[in-house]
């Protein structure tokens, strides 16, 4: 599903975020990018969606060269791929459903098939009953299920979340993981960026630990 060969990426100054990525995710894995603030998970993801090219390297998605894809064949490529952001980036003025919504109108998915769709997602993640509330109304982990919801949106092979739980306390996290890891269960490759270590020895994933950029340790 995911392979790296000898990926770098320099930014400005000769700051080194990754150096020398060599890794292979199979299809429907579970597997933690871990490692501290500054390790180069976050660098790593964006990467892998094409959010950002490598200073060298090659870096293959599906069987796809993500480095070598022309401009206008980038959209495709991220919609086989669910996205999942620290800060939600949920659109805070608009119902639950809107916020998914808006994602079967830009996929140009027909409406009652969208909106079975949203209902089967909310349904997914226990949040049927606030359908029509705005995320201001809801918790941190609730926002977050919308958020997985929404990622799910386009059926993805493959999804990434950066930090699901950063700003969730022990119990919402595992939550969280839980769902992540029922997603998993179902077929979809599953990558986590995470700095709690803690959570990472608990579930007994697979674990890339990154620190500086590198690979450090893998396990199991």
């Amino acid at each position: 599903m995911i392979q790296l060969f000898h990926v770098y990426k320099t930014y400005a100054r000769d700051v080194e975020a990754l150096v020398d990525i060599n890794l292979h995710i199979q299809k429907g894995e579970f597997v933690f990018l871990a490692g501290p603030s500054g390790a180069g998970k976050t660098t790593l993801l964006r990467l892998i969606f094409r959010d950002e090219l490598p200073t060298s390297g090659q870096i293959l998605v599906n069987g796809r060269n993500v480095v070598k894809l022309p401009d206008r064949a980038i959209p495709h490529l991220r919609r086989s791929i669910g996205v999942i952001f620290q800060d939600f980036k949920l659109l805070r003025d608009r119902s639950i459903f809107d916020n998914l919504a808006l994602v079967y109108r830009v996929l140009g998915i027909p409406s009652a098939t969208g909106k079975r769709k949203v209902a089967n997602l909310l349904k997914l993640v226990g949040l049927s009953h606030k359908v029509q509330m705005t995320p201001y109304k809801l918790s941190g982990g609730e926002q977050q299920r919308v958020a997985i919801a929404r990622a799910l949106m386009n059926d993805p092979l493959l999804l990434l979340a950066d930090e699901p739980t950063g700003d969730l306390d022990v119990d919402l996290s595992m939550d969280v993981m839980r769902l992540l890891g029922d997603i998993n269960a179902r077929g979809t490759t599953v990558v986590v960026a995470t700095h709690d270590m803690d959570m990472v020895r608990e579930l007994g994933r697979r674990t890339i630990v990154l620190k500086a950029g590198r690979v450090v340790e893998e396990h199991p």
